[in-house]
């Protein structure tokens, strides 16, 4: 099911039914911290009830008149799991937690007692889940399959944040976490590139236009790249790209370029080599903002960029390495699960990631319901 469709309920009604009824229930979510939700969900439910049914909260156990529990696990420590018995094991963002745990720690806990197991996730590529939930939809005997979006739900902060999702996020992320759609994974991250790379290459700073720079450090095998980008025209109209070149060097271009266009910030990255350089920056009196790249923001910023492209909301230089490292940017699915975001092997991107810093922090933050 898409995002915010209900999955938290639809679980947690069948956990504490089948505990009500005497069964021996797992919830079972991918990290301790998913754990709060679901144990928030457990006492808002049963705490009016308290005396004849027990919250153990260090536990995280809902314990029954009936003699039936509902223990809520993370997978991220399945010690806890292994050796234990149910009847119906519920596992919440299925598609988040390891194959492994799945085949080797949840199945057999349901040998015993001919138990039943709901997988209950947003799509993430066509991993594990994917060929469960196929396999299900073929099968017609021991299992079932179903899917439904996140505008399957009726309450109207939901149609609301659907809609506004169909805007404010790239294809690809809303027919995955708002259609639940099963996203092939790899390559086409960035489309309508070439449509997009008409804009007008600028030396200087035109009259009433602002201006935003994205930079992404290199030094030897990764390049230095500034993006210019022209906030007026939501255009990028000037490129500046260089290797083997002394940091010092690297400072005294990117302050040149500043007083061409005198930017109103500049997005640079802070990892590593780039902590020492911003503050260099900073002690110039530039108007430098760091960015500290995670597995996250490197998905939303790149995410941002490719709602861009598709909605044709900017335009950027006819320049042949950047045009390339745009149409070769690709997604990776990680064994863990996680999605890579970058270059094919041998290739770079620095272009792209300063493009996005430059061109993707002008729009306006939101987040999801």
């Amino acid at each position: 099911m898409g995002r915010r469709w209900g999955k938290t309920l639809m679980a947690g009604s069948l956990a504490l039914y089948y505990a009500n009824e005497g069964k021996s229930v797992a919830w079972v979510v991918p990290t301790y911290k998913n754990a709060r939700p679901t144990w928030r969900f457990c006492e808002a439910r049963c705490g009016p009830l308290a005396g004849a049914v027990r919250l153990n909260k260090s536990e995280r156990l809902v314990e029954f008149p009936s003699g039936g529990w509902v223990g809520v696990y993370s997978a991220d420590n399945d010690v806890a799991i292994r050796g234990e018995a149910f009847d119906l094991v519920v596992v919440d963002e299925a598609a988040q937690i390891a194959e492994e745990t799945y085949t080797d720690v949840i199945l057999p806990t349901l040998a015993d007692r001919d138990g039943r197991c709901y997988l209950i996730s947003t799509p993430r590529g066509r991993d594990w889940f994917w060929r469960e939930w196929t396999a299900a939809l073929a099968d017609g005997t021991d299992r079932a399959a179903w899917t439904a979006p996140s505008s399957a739900n009726p309450l109207p902060a939901i149609q609301r944040a659907t809609a506004l999702a169909r805007l404010r996020v790239s294809d690809r992320t809303y027919r995955q976490e708002w259609l639940a759609e099963f996203i092939e994974d790899g390559g086409g991250v960035l489309r309508n590139v070439r449509r997009q790379a008409t804009a007008v290459p600028q030396d200087r700073a035109l009259p009433d236009h602002a201006y935003r720079f994205g930079v992404d450090w290199g030094r030897t095998a990764d390049a230095t790249a500034i993006a210019v980008f022209d906030t007026t025209l939501s255009a990028c109209v000037a490129l500046d790209r260089f290797t083997d070149t002394a940091f010092s060097v690297q400072l005294g271009r990117l302050k040149a370029l500043a007083e061409r266009f005198t930017p109103t910030v500049i997005v640079a990255e802070r990892n590593a080599m780039g902590e020492p350089l911003v503050e260099a920056l900073q002690r110039e009196s530039l108007p430098v903002r760091p960015f500290v790249t995670t597995a996250q923001s490197k998905a939303d910023l790149i995410d941002a960029l490719a709602l861009a492209f598709e909605t044709g909301s900017l335009t950027i230089l006819d320049d042949p390495v950047l045009i390339a490292e745009c149409e070769a940017y690709e997604a990776t699915r990680l064994p863990s699960g996680l999605v890579r975001y970058g270059a094919p092997a041998g290739l770079h991107d620095d272009t792209v990631i300063a493009l996005a810093l430059a061109a993707t922090q002008s729009a306006p933050s939101w987040s999801l319901v």
